[in-house]
């Protein structure tokens, strides 16, 4: 190889490397999975609940944390079990020191019939670390209203007596208490994993 022939190929080479390093420092984020919030962020919005074992749960006081909030009820035959089965198959496929830093929250849209006690006996039952919360109508009504969800009471021939129809998202914030991103029902344990890893990662 004559002397010309070394300073095409030298510089060629520099320059795929060059390429490389810039789509690995400059490339496109990875984009989450889920619905997206508009930039700039939210705020979540606050609200204040007690807990089963009497403690106040405010949600502002989990900055630092990952926190995933789900509406929904005890008596949900269906959907609500599923999100919670998935939501802790998602917590399993985190490294625990990862998902140490997430925190489910279950709150209830049938207060009559969720008490504290037993909305945080249900979401037990997933995983022990899930946090379960209810109150009375008003007191949940800024909960409710503070993420635009949707309750409506249906007469139901079962044994139950009636069924709560319900937004049935899931919404991530993240560790600065923002709304990042929301997935639906049948969102996979995988894709929530995806999101997670990437707010973690800020």
């Amino acid at each position: 190889m004559d002397r010309k022939t070394s300073i095409i190929v030298a510089a060629s080479m520099t320059l795929v490397m060059l390429l490389a390093a810039a789509m690995f420092f400059f490339g496109e984020p990875e984009r989450p999975r889920g619905t997206t919030f508009g930039e700039p962020y939210p705020e979540a919005a606050d609200f204040t609940l007690v807990r089963s074992n009497g403690d106040i749960f405010q949600l502002s006081q989990y900055r630092g944390d990952i926190v995933l909030l789900y509406f929904g009820y005890t008596m949900c035959p269906d959907v609500c079990p599923i999100t919670l089965a998935q939501l802790n198959l998602a917590l399993e496929k985190l490294k625990p020191e990862d998902a140490a830093r997430v925190k489910v929250v279950f709150v209830t849209v049938d207060p009559d019939r969720d008490t504290p006690q037993i909305v945080q006996e249900y979401v037990e039952r997933f995983n022990p670390n899930f946090i379960g919360l209810s109150g009375t109508e008003d007191e949940l009504a800024q909960a409710w209203q503070g993420y635009g969800v949707f309750r409506e009471i249906v007469a139901s021939d079962s044994a139950a007596g009636y069924a709560v129809d319900h937004t049935a998202r899931i919404m991530a914030v993240d560790r600065d208490g923002k709304l990042r991103v929301s997935f639906p029902f049948d969102a996979s344990a995988n894709d929530i994993v995806h999101d997670l890893k990437l707010l973690l990662k800020k």
